[in-house]
């Protein structure tokens, strides 16, 4: 069989750290991965588990990386040269000390103590890694981070972030087969470029913010354009232009996101991404959604109730934008490369100024004047929006917003 081996490639599923780590613990000497004999004793602090005070020295238990915790070793201040890890560390035991109410100079923590930080140092390293594998699955502008100073919680399980729709059984697709033929979609438009061939008026200004009534719908342009990417009438499909934070509330609703830099008014934020599934499919899955307690499914009712986006397992950071009923995001019905208004993407637009470090919200019971389209409606985690169910299903829901105007229940 080695012959027919001779090309063959295969990921490897180690980091480079992880290597470089292995290669030190085995003794192995290797110029591609920078270790040499300048470095060769050279070991990586992964995380730090406990502390202790002896003859007024501090000593701090070692988690090595590419060793088994089980060659953990105390180790005293001077021989640690990670200011970060250790400035966390800190952090994290005083704020355990004080929640259990012990003494902040004690010579030694005790096995709860111990154990909690050695929890939280490894959830640190499961949500960095997370936080790596979106950035690094992710397509634009925006870079994404992870936050959690609130519990023990790691990543959501059985989750993809993934950078468009997922089209599901039964769900049909016509993309458009032709564009517009403007050199300049803004400046010249040939007939009113792609909006107006379709009756109507452009949606963005000169500064990509929308422009028009929430509920009219936004046609941008397509693949089959002239025109290129960085054309004027191409907002929603550039993607996520803004750092933002998923980070666990304090307050019961679960996971939020918080934008980490100033949001004009009218801008686009985030687009609502999932699995496109057929109404009745999203009617079986809804029934099992309803006896976990949980649901990410958006109706796609711009004209007919016939599609729903499911982002329940696969989805984007809008899967954890948390309820509001004074939210500061504006839900649009977007077309790009179907026509099909059975078919929009659901985009995300500032409904006013939105702070650098504030939270990111929607209102889940959100309606648009009758007059510009029909109403949309949405069904949702509940227990990450911090509603509690109560014995009647979908009528009697307490909402946790804590906003002046709180509707207080919600379905």
């Amino acid at each position: 069989m080695a012959p027919y081996l001779k090309d063959c490639r295969v990921s490897c599923k180690l980091s480079w750290d992880d290597l470089q780590a292995l290669c030190r613990r085995e003794r192995l000497l290797c110029n591609e991965l920078g270790v040499t004999k300048d470095n060769f004793n050279d070991h990586e602090v992964e995380y730090l588990c406990n502390y202790k005070k002896y003859k007024a020295r501090e000593f701090f238990l070692v988690k090595w990386k590419g060793y088994s915790e089980s060659e953990n070793t105390w180790e005293p201040r001077r021989n640690l040269r990670c200011p970060k890890l250790l400035r966390r560390f800190r952090q994290d035991m005083r704020t355990a000390l004080i929640q259990a109410n012990e003494t902040l100079d004690s010579m030694s923590l005790s096995p709860s103590i111990a154990s909690f930080l050695a929890k939280k140092a490894k959830q640190r390293i499961k949500l960095k890694k997370w936080e790596a594998v979106m950035n690094h699955t992710c397509k634009h502008k925006g870079r994404l981070f992870v936050c959690n100073d609130v519990d023990l919680d790691g990543p959501p399980k059985n989750f993809t972030y993934i950078n468009e729709n997922k089209f599901g059984k039964g769900v049909e697709v016509n993309t458009v087969t032709v564009g517009c033929e403007c050199d300049d979609c803004i400046s010249q438009p040939v007939k009113g470029c792609c909006p107006a061939l379709l009756s109507h008026r452009r949606a963005y200004n000169d500064s990509r913010q929308v422009k028009v009534r929430p509920g009219l719908p936004i046609y941008e342009c397509n693949s089959n354009c002239r025109c290129g990417p960085d054309c004027g009438n191409r907002v929603v499909q550039r993607g996520i232009q803004y750092d933002m934070c998923i980070f666990k509330t304090a307050n019961g609703r679960g996971w939020g996101v918080r934008t980490l830099q100033r949001i004009f008014k009218n801008a686009f934020v985030m687009e609502y991404l999932g699995e496109v599934i057929t109404t009745e499919e999203a009617e079986r899955r809804g029934m099992v959604y309803d006896k976990q307690g949980v649901t990410y499914l958006f109706d796609l009712d711009y004209v007919d109730d016939v599609y729903t986006i499911d982002a329940a397992h696969y989805g984007n950071i809008s899967h954890f934008v948390n309820h509001s009923c004074d939210p500061n995001l504006q839900v649009y019905n977007v077309f790009i490369d179907t026509l099909d208004e059975r078919l929009p993407r659901i985009a995300f637009f500032a409904k006013r100024g939105i702070k650098a470090g504030e939270e990111l919200t929607f209102d889940y019971k959100m309606t648009i004047d009758p007059i510009d389209a029909e109403s949309s409606k949405m069904d949702v985690d509940l227990s990450q929006a911090g509603f509690e169910e109560s014995p009647i299903k979908r009528i009697s829901m307490e909402c946790k917003c804590g906003v002046k105007n709180c509707r207080k229940y919600l379905f």
